[in-house]
């Protein structure tokens, strides 16, 4: 019953922002309603809707970045991925999250050394582990200089 009334939603949802192109509050909902169903296909193109809407909260647009990088990564399109999480950090520049899934989509494109790197950095600044804190700076510096030998 829970999947019928979750799935009937979603199908009012896509009704609804067929009937309102231009609304990205719709878009960005029947983009989620897909995504927490596990329909990432069908996610996407309510996601781009959303970002090319209007009438997001701040809130929601950072959502939007974070939703359509993490679907357009798991759809493997990955340099499209990497082109939204990158242009959500423009708006969003210290995001933890944006910055985690950047990381992954790096990881999937070959770039193990930037995605570490990028993952170091979010860990030293938002760990609360007292360990990771007390070498916060040796793990900053470490996070761009993971080749360095002596």
């Amino acid at each position: 019953m829970r999947e019928q009334g979750t799935d009937e939603a979603r199908l009012r949802l896509i009704e609804l922002a067929g009937r309102n192109p231009r609304d990205a509050v719709i878009a960005y909902q029947t983009a989620w309603a897909h995504d927490s169903a596990g329909l990432e296909a069908g996610a996407a193109p309510f996601y781009e809707q959303a970002l090319a809407g209007e009438g997001l909260s701040t809130e929601d647009r950072h959502g939007v970045f974070v939703g359509l990088g993490s679907t357009y990564r798991v759809l493997g399109r990955y340099d499209e991925s990497l082109a939204t999480l990158r242009r959500g950090l423009g708006e969003f520049p210290d995001d933890a999250a944006l910055r985690t899934f950047l990381a992954m989509a790096l990881y999937n494109v070959g770039e193990a050394r930037e995605a570490t790197g990028t993952l170091l950095k979010v860990l030293a600044a938002t760990s609360a582990d007292d360990g990771v804190q007390r070498y916060r700076r040796a793990v900053e510096y470490y996070a761009d200089h993971l080749d360095d030998v002596e």
